[in-house]
């Protein structure tokens, strides 16, 4: 901390001896050490708010680039959900056929459909029905197959 060598501290030591005699020399020591005690408290408190207040400041940089990579993120999604939505009223308005991608079939793609037949649609009994547990609806037969 001072850098203090041994033979100073014994001539430190000798001068207080001296100076102070050995009936006052303990309690001087003993005082001298408390003092000493909280210097090194003080500094090792204001060490660590120092590093508490840097850690704040890299956490603050930290947050404020999130907060504009996140602001960029959602930019960039409103102008795509933007352009989309134009891309599709154009389609809907029948101006322009949509662009061909990959994987996305065309209307000439499709296979044809089968052409409806003339006798109308018979819904499909249900399994409560077949086991006799249902009756039937008015108007129609059971048709087994």
């Amino acid at each position: 901390m001072f850098d203090i060598g041994f033979s100073e501290l014994v001539m430190i030591a000798v001068v207080a001896l001296v100076v102070l005699g050995p009936e006052r020399l303990p309690k001087v020591a003993r005082t001298v050490g408390h003092l000493l005690g909280r210097l090194q408290r003080y500094a090792s408190d204001v060490k660590a708010d120092i590093n508490r207040e840097m850690q704040l400041e890299e956490l603050k940089k930290i947050q404020i680039q999130l907060e504009e990579s996140a602001r960029k993120a959602e930019q960039t999604m409103r102008e795509e959900v933007a352009k989309t939505e134009s891309q599709l009223r154009t389609v809907a308005v029948g101006g322009v056929e949509p662009p061909l991608e990959l994987g996305v079939e065309t209307p000439a793609d499709t296979p044809p459909q089968p052409a409806a037949s003339a006798e109308p649609a018979v819904p499909a009994a249900s399994p409560q029905l077949e086991l006799g547990l249902e009756t039937p609806p008015q108007g129609h037969e059971e048709r087994r197959t």
